[in-house]
């Protein structure tokens, strides 16, 4: 047994050892192996635009007009956080374009929303929508081509008003 319990104190030792010794650094090599990500104006349409406007589209459409309120905030907030990221784009400024085709059209849905008018709201997405393609157009990105939700691809969310 003594053999055994010597054997454990000199792993232990060992172990101890090796946990108090300095670790090194990593290098500077090492450290930027690893590029940032920098998303493109594709990926960003595509992961914070996109979702919010089809949200948005599907909460008008079955009347939740808190969850409505909720996302046209979002997808406000996600057009001015894509104009920090990529302040511009194709030579052209990213907040200005962005304002210049959404600002009226996104006010249109507000006011329908505070309506709770489902009539208004319809128009005034389908006028955000047009505005949505006619900056892709704008850009060279015709092919990219939005339309109003036909069928919820969140089929785990609920779109519909609180009772």
């Amino acid at each position: 047994g003594r053999l055994v319990g010597g054997a454990g104190l000199l792993i232990l030792s060992a172990a101890v050892n090796a946990q108090s010794a300095p670790t090194a650094a990593p290098s500077a090599a090492v450290a930027s192996a690893q590029p940032d990500y920098h998303p493109s104006m594709g990926d960003l349409m595509t992961m914070a635009i996109q979702p919010r406007h089809t949200k948005l589209g599907l909460a008008g459409h079955e009347g939740n007009w808190v969850y409505a309120q909720y996302e046209l905030s979002e997808l406000r907030n996600a057009f001015a956080r894509i104009a920090r990221t990529i302040p511009t784009y194709r030579n052209t400024d990213t907040a200005a374009l962005i304002g210049a085709l959404t600002v009226e059209p996104l006010a249109a849905v507000e006011q329908a929303i505070h309506a709770a008018d489902a009539r208004r709201f319809k128009a005034a997405y389908a006028n955000l929508t047009l505005a949505c393609n006619a900056c892709h157009q704008s850009q060279d990105h015709a092919a990219v081509v939005i339309r109003v939700p036909a069928a919820n691809p969140y089929s785990e969310q609920d779109f519909r008003p609180r009772r």
